[in-house]
């Protein structure tokens, strides 16, 4: 029994990681085929997530993931931030610069951390909670080149806020999260240099949080 629990758990895990890939919603057919599992297997898994509202159906019965993951995910964001705060403190003081790692939140990134130098006469605020595209700044472009598979750093000027420059990295590694580490800051900065530290400490914090 405790055998047989494991797998039924296993597959459904493996179900909302195929929901949350961001594609319009799948059929129970269609996940049958992508788990290569039967169709009443599949149904099973279906009644029982839709029951805790992990999954809903829309009126032609495609799957799609349920708000009751949103609770889950709200309480992630603490843990995450908690993990993520002594590389970022390590990041910011440093490069003299505000560091911050973002999450995916749908087409838009979340700055749910930041760190503010302690030593800089100048920096630039940077509230958590803060939303913004992912295809305006460093960190939202760093988790779109995320879902390409590259991991390089990537440099913004001037997208979110007038003269501030940032450098941000995709967060390697994790398949559970969408994220990225980076700084910004109103002061130049050499990304040849600042590039390859933030780039370090997205994948120090990948490590932290495997």
């Amino acid at each position: 029994m405790p055998a047989e629990s494991s797998q039924t758990l296993e597959r459904g895990l493996r179900l909302l990681r195929l929901l949350a890939d961001g594609r319009r919603g799948r059929t129970p057919t269609e996940l049958a085929a992508e788990l290569e599992l039967s169709r009443p297997a599949v149904y099973r898994l279906l009644t029982t997530l839709q029951s805790e509202g992990f999954v809903r159906r829309d009126g032609d019965g495609r799957v799609h993931l349920g708000f009751g993951v949103l609770v889950l995910a709200r309480a992630v964001q603490p843990l995450l931030r908690e993990g993520a705060l002594p590389t970022l403190r390590r990041l910011a003081e440093e490069v003299g610069a505000t560091a911050h790692l973002t999450v995916a939140e749908g087409d838009d990134g979340l700055a749910v951390a930041v760190v503010e130098p302690s030593w800089t006469n100048m920096h630039v605020a940077y509230r958590e909670g803060s939303r913004h595209p992912l295809e305006r700044g460093a960190a939202g472009l760093a988790i779109l080149a995320l879902r390409e598979g590259r991991t390089g750093y990537l440099v913004s000027e001037g997208q979110l806020q007038e003269g501030a420059r940032g450098v941000a990295a995709p967060v390697p590694g994790l398949p559970w999260l969408e994220a990225s580490v980076g700084v910004v800051t109103f002061t130049p900065l050499d990304p040849d240099v600042v590039g390859p530290r933030v780039a370090a400490a997205a994948a120090e914090l990948s490590c932290s949080l495997t």
